[in-house]
């Protein structure tokens, strides 16, 4: 099933080191390893490739030297700008994957447009998931010429964890080329088997690296953060009296690679504050908690390392930390993975069956996480993960044990079992509910009745009145993949009191079994499609006492055509159980109704020249109204253009509209505008303005519970400056500001104002 039994290709030692401009000129390209990318692995299986590129592969026991010769017969339509880090995906690219241990399980991935912009990510085997957000210090350079373009990369030993107890040193690698044009084409320097659902298993062998010695390889990046803030109370009797905060914040992360496979990070007083904006979400008729992404380096590097099938880390929620410490290593099989990190703060999810929330409370927390893996060779993996987040009156300890099973190239079994401990004092409790939903400190003794304000579902205060806080959760997942077709089942089963609160699992008290099939198609060269998919599956979902929380149905028909086209219509039958927020709180038993939501959605992008990207979202049908507790019809649509105005300049521009009506009346109309407008200057530095605005309008005679604000507007802007040598070395100023409006506002107020900057440098040694 995977590459380690092949025999490998030695990749020449040459002492020279490749100047890094975008010439192949050196005398060192015409004795590296030539290596022909000319498969296309997708759309298509292993049909030839219509442009020729040729890599040129060497090492000199520091770095490993990547040349590309990328032809083309219209240079012309070579599709490349200038744009930011990680940024330049749907461009013409080169690159490499490396899977630097040989085992399969995960593939660091290095790609350059024709212009020299990096991207880099981390493919994980085992979570089938690649996280962009990791980030090496490695240097490229493209130019683009009369026949096609060239790329020289180097790629420095130490950015690569691999086994060092070695003297000849094997990697899997591949070598690609992204051509996109009319189809987005995968060019690659070996042949895809699609049936074979593990792509990283089927990458060819290159052995050498046997001068590789380990240096220091310690990073030391200080940095420093001044920012200005001012604040105003709008609903108070004064609102032009500003409060302003002045604050400089020195700190210092350390990384120190003990061995090419054993890392150490440390970081005292760290800038954990968000320096981009996130995506605009509406929060609107929505149960559940909205996800955020990490974006913070300390938290991302080697963040796979702590990955399973179940999100039980999730970073984001230790939001201001004085210090952290992080430990990751991959040695001969055994993967490990461990940090410790107190927080001021304490956000802490309260799950149930029906929904979620995050409180945030004033009180300090000390956190640590774990996890180690063992492959046992390519077919079976057991890992575990542990967490633990602590206060003065709250603790939650989770333990967790998973296994991935894969007895053929076909097939794969997933198990995870978890447990958690939980401790909410009486005092915790009752701050979990004061200044957000009332006051819940009443000492009845009845069911539930102390939390009779408290915006919390039946099973969640089941919980919280019991005196055993302990969960129990599991999952079992299959998959048979074949080239034209695959077919899955799972179950998964979280006790409601189970809680993984340095994770995201909002949802608990429920039992889920899911089983679905996809047939695939694959086109010609004489079809004016490509591919094309039909997807359907069938999941019930219960909750502890066997009653039933959802019942559906759904199916999808997908074809991807000219123009990099996409064009996907699904329907969904839905059978869900709403919660009378009225009554529910006092009954434990649910007091719960069932209703029938019947959708019809449809999503088309299509890239048809260079620089544009088009998507539109439509969605339409019955939907469950939240806020009273009956059955509404939803209208759905989230246009979204991205436009290059030269290589420089470029706008994208993100919207969502949603309105909600019932009983032949609307209930509310949400609109969120999410645009970006940047200028880069070149690959090291750009101008971002980020403006999100959210109006949302309700029609309070349609409502039963009335305690709603009938007018709500939101708007925050930033404008950006970066420059960055590298990921490590940057420069940031910026100026952000926040408003709103509600129904005792008559027009938008700004109550923050923020002017920042920060400035860090690393040290290599």
């Amino acid at each position: 099933m995977g590459h380690s039994t092949e025999i490998s290709s030695p990749l020449p030692y040459i002492e020279q080191s490749a100047k890094i401009d975008g010439e192949l000129t050196e005398q060192a390209w015409e004795r590296a390893k030539k290596i022909t990318i000319n498969n296309v692995t997708w759309p298509h299986e292993n049909s030839p490739s219509p442009v020729e590129t040729t890599a040129y592969v060497y090492e000199n026991g520091r770095s490993l030297f990547i040349g590309f010769e990328a032809s083309d017969p219209n240079p012309s339509k070579i599709r490349a700008f200038f744009r930011d880090r990680d940024r330049a995906w749907d461009d013409d690219l080169v690159g490499i994957k490396i899977d630097s241990f040989n085992n399969n399980r995960s593939a660091y991935q290095f790609f350059i447009n024709p212009l020299g912009v990096q991207q880099d990510s981390i493919e994980n085997e085992l979570t089938k998931s690649e996280s962009t957000s990791w980030d090496g210090i490695w240097d490229s350079a493209g130019k683009i010429h009369d026949s096609g373009y060239t790329v020289e990369v180097e790629i420095p030993l130490r950015v690569l964890n691999f086994d060092d107890n070695t003297d000849v040193k094997t990697m899997a690698m591949e070598f690609l080329r992204f051509y996109p044009r009319n189809e987005r084409l995968r060019l690659s320097s070996m042949q895809l088997t699609h049936a074979n659902n593990c792509w990283i298993c089927q990458m060819p062998l290159y052995s050498g690296f046997k001068k590789a010695k380990q240096g220091n390889n310690v990073a030391i990046i200080p940095s420093l953060v001044l920012n200005r803030s001012e604040t105003r109370d709008i609903d108070g009797s004064d609102i032009n009296d500003w409060e302003s905060n002045n604050n400089t914040e020195p700190s210092l992360d350390v990384k120190w690679a003990i061995t090419p496979d054993m890392t150490l990070n440390a970081t005292l007083n760290p800038d954990f504050s968000q320096v981009e904006a996130d995506t605009g979400q509406l929060s609107v008729n929505n149960s559940f908690s909205l996800f955020f992404p990490e974006k913070r380096a300390f938290f991302l590097d080697n963040t796979d390392y702590f990955s399973s099938y179940t999100n039980l880390i999730h970073t984001r929620n230790v939001a201001a930390p004085d210090y952290g410490i992080k430990f990751t290593s991959n040695k001969q099989s055994h993967t490990f993975a461990a940090f410790v990190a107190n927080d001021e703060h304490l956000n802490v999810m309260i799950p149930g069956n029906l929904g979620s929330r995050i409180v945030t409370l004033e009180q300090k927390s000390d956190n640590a996480a774990l996890r180690y893996r063992y492959d046992f060779g390519n077919t079976l993996s057991i890992g575990t993960t542990t967490t633990l987040r602590q206060s003065d009156d709250y603790s939650n300890q989770l333990v967790s044990i998973d296994s991935k099973y894969q007895p053929t190239s076909h097939d794969t079994l997933k198990l995870q079992l978890f447990a958690s401990d939980t401790e909410y004092s009486q005092p915790f409790i009752d701050e979990l509910c004061d200044g957000e939903n009332g006051d819940c400190n009443s000492q009845s003794k009845k069911p539930c009745e102390q939390f009779k304000d408290c915006d919390f579902d039946e099973s969640t205060l089941r919980v919280l009145n019991s005196d055993d806080k302990t969960g129990i959760g599991y999952l079992i997942n299959y998959e048979h993949n074949q080239k034209y077709w695959r077919m899955f089942g799972s179950y998964r089963n979280h006790g409601a009191g189970l809680r993984s609160d340095l994770g995201f699992m909002s949802q608990v008290d429920y039992n889920k079994f899911v089983t679905g099939l996809e047939y695939r198609w694959y086109g010609t060269k004489e079809s004016w499609w490509n591919r094309a998919k039909w997807y359907t599956d069938w999941d019930i979902t219960h909750n502890e006492e066997g009653e039933l929380l959802e019942k559906e149905v759904q199916t999808n028909f997908a074809v991807n055509g000219p123009l990099q086209s996409t064009f996907d219509v699904g329907i969904e039958h839905r059978k869900r159980t709403g919660l009378r927020h009225d009554q529910a709180r006092l009954n434990i038993n649910g007091n719960t109704d069932r209703f029938t939501e019947n959708r019809v959605w449809t999503y088309m992008e299509f890239k048809p020249l260079s620089g544009v990207f088009a998507s539109l979202n439509l969605r339409t049908g019955n939907k469950l109204d939240l806020s009273n507790n009956r059955l509404g019809k939803e209208y759905f649509a989230r246009p979204v253009i991205n436009v290059n105005l030269g290589k420089h300049f470029e706008v994208r521009l993100r919207h969502t509209y949603e309105q909600l009506e019932a009983q032949s009346s609307n209930v509310y109309t949400a609109n969120l505008t999410d645009m970006r407008l940047t200028y880069q200057f070149n690959i090291n530095s750009y101008l971002r303005l980020a403006v999100i605005r959210t109006d949302i309008d309700r029609n309070l005679s349609n409502y039963i519970d009335p305690d709603v604000n009938a007018t709500y507007k939101g708007l925050s802007s930033q404008l950006l400056y970066s420059y960055k040598i590298n990921p490590q070395t940057v420069f940031f100023a910026g100026y952000s500001d926040n408003g709103y409006q509600d129904d005792d506002l008559e027009k938008i107020i700004k109550d923050n104002k923020t002017f920042f900057a920060k400035f860090s440098y690393a040290w290599l040694m």
